[in-house]
């Protein structure tokens, strides 16, 4: 999901996508059991004697308001970022000012939603009831501890930082974290930003900004699980869902229903600079509807394209609006670049694509959220990587072929470690 020039930006980003923002003071970390309440979650020490634990465990995404009032603090960290939006030397002026003249509409459409994003919930419940399996299934690396870092709502990546140092990592006591991305395929402008934003954190906090130069000794060791767009369980997640709402049609029906998956779009200047994100969703569209065994026909298309420009397509209003008219009324929305809801599966899809296709057979998959199927890929996604080793994947030393970054180029040997930062090119 990655944003083009100011005049074009997309729907989507303006609309949000989880949690809150703002650079509070630290506050107690949090645990959601399981009714989604929060616990408080004692601090760790790096005295687990011939064991690899304790691991924090950082759940990394976008974030969204949670009330309507973070929308403007919220939309002015977005258009800050140019890795999602690039607006160049002007950027720290003109972010600002479209966060101001969007924010009442983008409020008005939260509020439709129950007055906020419900990603932070889900997250927050998501890594915790992921680190309760991986504490029974990797015991070598617990006690596995849930962070959440947002790149744009709190809880945000400096105060997860902060967190961490009061927990017990870093800050000279060592200890290891994983930065688990939650969005399952790579984009620069969504895994690289979050990941972007972690590597200056760390630098400013115990990197060698920090003290004066020197590789810090005792500074939280990193790993990164930066994609996992076919994992078995996460296919598996996705076609129960989609299992269950097909089972709503009528039996002799339902093999006629049109299943239409929707991601985010990319400017088409990002897609030919290389990013590796279409093929990645392609990838998992693939895979699920091989464990579907192919029986609905099928597309792919993209959702909220902004602007006059070239973007990734076809658009999803567009593909149900056309196939309503040519009388396939009965279609499936499933959102397969989504971990949970949020703006875009709840206001834009829901509101917007489903109100104004007008018709009982247009419907969607529900999303992830708190399936156990999920959580247990999620806890199995992460015990594969923990015991592993692994630093990052393949793909992560690889920029896109017409990346000029340095700042990509920085983070990307930083995550590949001394070993493999060679390979990054």
């Amino acid at each position: 999901m990655a944003f083009r020039s100011p005049f074009a930006i997309p729907r989507q980003l303006l609309v949000g996508t989880t949690s809150l923002g703002g650079r509070s003071a630290i506050s107690s970390r949090l645990r959601c059991n399981q009714r989604g309440l929060a616990t408080v979650v004692p601090p760790v020490t790096q005295d687990a004697t011939g064991s690899k634990g304790p691991t924090a465990m950082v759940f990394m995404n976008m974030g969204g308001p949670s009330t309507t009032d973070e929308v403007e603090d919220f939309l002015s960290r977005l258009f800050a970022d140019g890795d999602l939006i690039p607006l160049g030397r002007l950027q720290s002026y003109i972010g600002p000012l479209i966060a101001r003249r969007r924010t009442s509409k983008i409020q008005k459409q939260y509020a439709d939603i129950g007055g906020g994003s419900p990603i932070r919930k889900w997250s927050e419940y998501q890594c915790a009831e992921m680190c309760k399996l991986l504490d029974k299934i990797s015991p070598e690396t617990a006690p596995h501890k849930p962070y959440v870092a947002f790149r744009y709502a709190a809880p945000l990546t400096e105060t997860m930082y902060e967190q961490l140092f009061a927990d017990g990592f870093g800050n000279g006591k060592g200890g290891r974290a994983v930065a688990f991305t939650q969005y399952p395929q790579y984009s620069c402008s969504t895994t690289g930003s979050s990941l972007n934003e972690l590597w200056k954190w760390r630098n400013r906090l115990e990197g060698k900004r920090a003290n004066g130069g020197s590789e810090p000794a005792g500074a939280i060791q990193w790993s990164v699980i930066d994609r996992w767009p076919s994992h078995s369980g996460l296919v598996e997640a996705f076609a129960q869902n989609i299992e269950a709402q097909l089972n709503t049609y009528p039996e002799e029906k339902r093999d006629q229903v049109v299943l239409l998956f929707s991601a985010h779009s990319l400017p088409m200047s990002v897609v030919n600079r290389g990013d590796p994100y279409p093929a990645e969703v392609a990838a998992t569209v693939h895979a699920v509807m091989q464990r579907l065994k192919f029986k609905n026909p099928y597309r792919l298309c993209w959702q909220s394209q902004v602007g006059p420009s070239a973007w990734l397509g076809a658009q999803t209003s567009d593909t149900v609006q056309e196939y309503v008219k040519r009388g396939q009324t009965d279609l499936i929305l499933v959102p397969i670049a989504f971990t949970s809801d949020h703006i875009e599966t709840l206001y834009e899809l829901d509101q917007e694509v489903i109100h104004e296709a007008n018709n009982p057979g247009v419907k969607r998959a529900e999303s992830l959220n708190g399936s156990p199927v999920f959580i247990q890929a999620l806890a199995d996604i992460a015990r594969d990587h923990l015991q592993k080793g692994e630093l990052c994947s393949r793909q992560m030393t690889l920029r896109c072929q017409g990346c000029t970054s340095e700042r990509c180029l920085g983070q990307k040997k930083f995550f590949a470690g001394q070993e493999h930062a060679s390979m990054v090119v």
